[in-house]
């Protein structure tokens, strides 16, 4: 049984690249000295009575002024999408003042580490029974050019996947098993929570989303059969302990057979070696203090 599941999901139409950008404190202290300049040479040629060097400090002032547009403050743990009528031009995700093409459109992806916690859901295991189960999955967006123009909303597409995910996981792994092989979800959570990791980061590839890590944080039967399921653990570990102490008791007879041979203290025929050793199981094994009895005759009697 494989918790694995494989999506066939088409190539993606874009991939993230650095858009083209310049330090935005050089391009802003050069903006406003062509402004300065644009001005100062209004101003002079408005005293000389110049139209031509008015017309060409308005073209200098306009175009510092032209600049201020492309500047983008762009803070840590997050990047910019710059689109151009309506291309993908490229990523900034340079912390800092940067300066872009001022005609484009800048479009604010966080690059953070984010949660997710899925509700508590309820489903049937592998062996049909109805269990309660949520995770909480750790990830990141590590394209975003796949996370803007993949899927619609790429957060609500991880949310979505997420829950699809732990669905699948919870429904191909049964809640408990009773044999020594195969896994299940209360007894191999690390196994399965890996499985669910590779299954999440399958699904959500297409938006350009890295899988850092994921856990379940709710796994229990539903209420409607958790008395009875109980009761059936119980059951097995008191079968279990009842198997373990048996086990030490009859290592306990043995040594003390063993012993009593050894050192010549009696010699005991089949018979009396069967009362000692069903004896000696009773004490060893009951759960209850014993009663001495004090047998005054022979043991034939």
């Amino acid at each position: 049984m494989s918790g694995e599941h494989k999506l066939d999901l088409p190539a993606p139409a874009v991939r993230e690249r650095r858009a083209l950008d310049l330090n935005g404190l050089g391009v802003l202290g050069l903006s406003v000295l062509l402004m300065l300049v644009g001005a100062a040479v209004i101003v002079g040629s408005a005293v000389v009575d110049s139209g031509l060097g008015i017309t060409v400090g308005v073209l200098v002032a306009a175009g510092g002024s032209l600049l201020l547009p492309g500047l983008v403050a762009v803070a840590p743990g997050e990047a910019r999408v710059v689109q151009f009528v309506g291309r993908y031009s490229g990523t900034v995700r340079e912390p800092g003042l940067r300066w872009v093409n001022p005609f484009t459109t800048r479009v604010k992806v966080s690059t953070r580490i984010r949660n997710h916690e899925s509700s508590v859901m309820k489903v049937n295991d592998a062996d049909g029974n109805p269990i309660e189960i949520a995770a909480v999955v750790v990830w990141q967006v590590a394209d975003t050019a796949q996370a803007s123009f993949e899927v619609d909303d790429f957060v609500t597409f991880v949310e979505t996947q997420t829950e699809t995910a732990v669905r699948h996981i919870a429904t191909t792994y049964p809640y408990d098993t009773h044999t020594s092989s195969g896994l299940s979800l209360r007894e191999n959570a690390d196994e399965i929570t890996e499985k669910l990791s590779t299954e999440i980061a399958a699904r959500v590839q297409a938006a350009g989303v890295k899988i850092v890590e994921s856990r379940f944080t709710h796994l229990a039967y539903a209420p409607e059969i958790a008395q009875a399921m109980l009761q059936r653990q119980q059951a097995g570990a008191v079968v279990a302990a009842r198997a373990k102490i048996v086990e030490g008791a009859v290592g306990m007879v043995q040594a003390a057979l063993d012993q009593l041979a050894e050192k010549d203290v009696i010699e005991l025929d089949e018979e009396r070696k069967a009362t000692m050793v069903s004896n000696l199981l009773v004490v060893l094994c009951g759960d209850r203090s014993t009663q001495p009895v004090v047998n005054t005759g022979s043991l034939y009697q």
